[in-house]
């Protein structure tokens, strides 16, 4: 053990060796200041290859060495940079290699922001110069999904809210659930690993990244490099409808597109087959009206040019008229009467054609509706005969489990005298009025005897 430092002018038997004095100055430290916090400013910060941290802290009149171990560096969810002022927990001691006063830090915090808070700026800044957020590379979203993927933990409100919305909007595309935890600190590489395992899928053409509200910690797994790079690396796009209207995540912020919650996520990624069925019928609508006008108008143009020929042929005459006989003769024989009644006839037989044409079409275009209609009937009738199915099981499971199932078989419950269900016979005394509840009614009892409890074993 190190000798204690002697005060100047008193007797010594032997002169200290440097790193006893050292060992002394430390122990006196440790013992004297032990644990303490200190504010300040980041400087000639140093990164070793071992994973330690050395820098000064400083303010305005002084400065300290600093030393933030491999351990107690892994542990801070921010990175340090030169001049970030924080708050340090640690010990004041010696480097005994240098002789420099030194602090070994153990907890780091920024002044005026949150460890986390600060660490989501961060590498929302540097994921951002990086372009992995730019508008440019967002992916538009199927109109029509063949099925969707979805990443969420099965037992999450969130994949209650997709079941249900996405049964109610578009039953017609399924979905495919790739399980996974959204809270913890194995959560983000689960949530990686879950949306790759989608990209497999050939026919998952629309992914939605779910989890319901919660603090900053609880949604700390979306706010991970590895999560935002799984999300730009997904074959298909992403919608991400992560915790409530204001959390905004990495996550969000890498997305191909945003929702404020889990069941908006999917009003982005399927149409409504209200709205489908409605735009059907209009434009069925608009097709027989566009068949109608196009007969009127033709109707209209015929007769215009009937009448224009009419005119024509007036006029002609009435010009005929004033030449020479050769000419008049001539007129007579070619009959304009019945070439004007053959260009009658003619337009009557396109009008007749073409109304003919138009009445035809009106069934086959109400033919290529139909199928579409009956698939959705279809699926709506399948969705209710599968939930109906499933209230009958969850039932039957409740029937077999309940008390009064068990009392059918030939069991009773037995009441003691002051009301509680007995389940030992010494805890009755001879002549003690009990009650016996039966599958069917109940009985009136009194104890005539007792025998002895059996031994276990």
């Amino acid at each position: 053990m190190a000798q204690p430092v002697q005060p100047p002018g008193a007797a010594r038997e032997q002169p200290l060796r440097v790193s006893e004095l050292i060992g002394g100055l430390r122990a006196l430290l440790e013992e004297a200041i032990g644990s303490v916090w200190v504010v300040g400013e980041l400087s000639n910060l140093h990164r070793a290859a071992s994973g330690h941290c050395y820098f000064t802290l400083k303010d305005d009149a002084a400065q300290l060495r600093a030393a933030l171990f491999r351990g107690a560096a892994a542990r801070i969810p921010f990175e340090l940079e030169e001049g970030l002022e924080v708050l340090l927990q640690g010990s004041i001691g010696v480097y005994a290699a240098r002789g420099d006063l030194q602090m070994v830090v153990r907890r780091v915090e920024p002044v005026g922001r949150g460890a986390l808070q600060l660490a989501f700026e961060q590498l929302r800044a540097r994921l951002e110069a990086e372009g992995l957020f730019d508008e440019s590379s967002k992916r538009p979203l199927p109109r029509f999904p063949h099925r969707v993927g979805v990443v969420s933990s099965p037992q999450g409100a969130a994949i209650h809210d997709v079941i249900e919305v996405s049964g109610r909007r578009f039953p017609a595309a399924p979905l495919l659930l790739a399980p996974t935890r959204v809270q913890g600190a194995e959560a983000e590489s689960e949530i990686a690993a879950a949306l790759a395992a989608l990209c497999e899928v050939s026919d998952v053409d629309v992914v939605l990244l779910v989890r319901g509200g919660g603090s900053l910690e609880d949604l700390q797994p979306f706010n991970s490099e590895v999560v935002a790079r799984a999300i730009r690396n997904s074959r298909a796009p992403v919608v991400a409808g992560i915790g409530h209207e204001v959390d905004v995540t990495i996550a969000d912020l890498a997305a191909d597109a945003r929702a404020p919650t889990p069941s908006a996520a999917v009003h982005l990624a399927l149409p409504d087959r209200a709205e489908l069925r409605r735009a059907l019928q209009s434009l069925a609508a608009r097709m027989a009206r566009g068949a109608q006008g196009r007969c009127a108008n033709a109707a209209g143009q015929w007769a215009a040019a009937r009448e224009d020929l009419i005119r024509a042929a007036r006029s002609a005459a009435a010009r005929a008229a004033g030449r020479l006989n050769p000419l008049e003769a001539a007129l007579r024989a070619r009959a304009p009467r019945a070439q004007l009644a053959a260009q009658r006839q003619r337009l009557r037989t396109a009008q007749h054609a073409l109304l003919r044409e138009a009445r035809a079409r009106a069934p086959v275009l109400r033919r290529a509706l139909q199928p579409l209609t009956a698939r959705l009937e279809s699926a709506a009738r399948g969705n209710r005969a599968r939930a109906a199915a499933r209230l009958a099981e969850v039932a039957g499971r409740l029937h077999a489990l309940s008390p009064l199932a068990v009392l059918a078989r030939g069991y009773a419950i037995v009441h003691g005298p002051r009301g509680g269900i007995l389940r030992s016979a010494q805890r009755v005394s001879l002549g003690a009025r009990l009650r016996l509840r039966l599958a069917r009614g109940e009985l009136d009892a009194r104890v005539t005897g007792r025998r002895a409890e059996a031994p276990e074993g």
